[in-house]
């Protein structure tokens, strides 16, 4: 059976942690890739208006085209709305029903998974992989294999307030990423 890593997200935009959590999952779990999942809105976040789905989906596919073990998964956007994991995984399990899902998350969101939409029923469908985040717990009552790996305190909302006040996104962002940003006009760079 094909072992399958999802790491979903707003990915606005992606930046290196991103992309060191999906490679220390695939590692440790001996997995035979990992996709990269844009949603198309999520349930718990609002979406600064300043970097389209299209946008999203084009920094995902240029941050991850080095890495060959690395792909896209467009679903939530080929389906639009509010992006439940619990749709999503249901969807995918129904088109690849040969494929075991292992959903990858970071220590906010094991925190909060007891609040996520149906996520008994979303239990059954995939296996959940953690990883511990900074200043976060990192702990549930559900199953979620721990990962070992370097705890990295960077999100989005950190790299979209460094372009705003232009400070050095040197070694935040994968390569082409910012040049894409720039050229794009996003999060405040026209």
């Amino acid at each position: 059976m094909k072992k399958v890593g999802i790491l979903g997200g707003t990915f606005n935009p992606p930046h290196i942690g991103h992309l060191i959590m999906a490679n220390e999952a695939y590692h440790a779990l001996f997995l035979d890739e990992i996709r990269f999942m844009p949603n198309a809105i999520a349930p718990h976040k609002h979406l600064v208006d300043d970097a389209s789905m299209e946008n999203r989906l084009k920094m995902v596919e240029i941050a991850i085209k080095p890495y060959d073990h690395f792909k896209v998964e467009p679903i939530e956007l080929e389906l639009g709305g509010v992006s439940y994991t619990y749709h999503t995984m249901l969807e995918l399990s129904k088109r690849e029903p040969d494929v075991q899902f292992y959903f990858i998350i970071g220590g906010d969101m094991i925190d909060s998974l007891h609040n996520w939409y149906k996520i008994d029923e979303l239990m059954k469908l995939v296996r959940f992989v953690g990883l511990k985040r900074p200043g976060s717990k990192s702990s549930t009552t559900y199953d979620v294999k721990i990962v070992e790996a370097p705890e990295i305190d960077l999100s989005s909302t950190f790299i979209r307030e460094r372009f705003k006040t232009g400070r050095t996104l040197l070694f935040l962002l994968p390569d082409g990423v910012e040049s894409y940003i720039r050229k794009e006009g996003l999060y405040g760079t026209r």
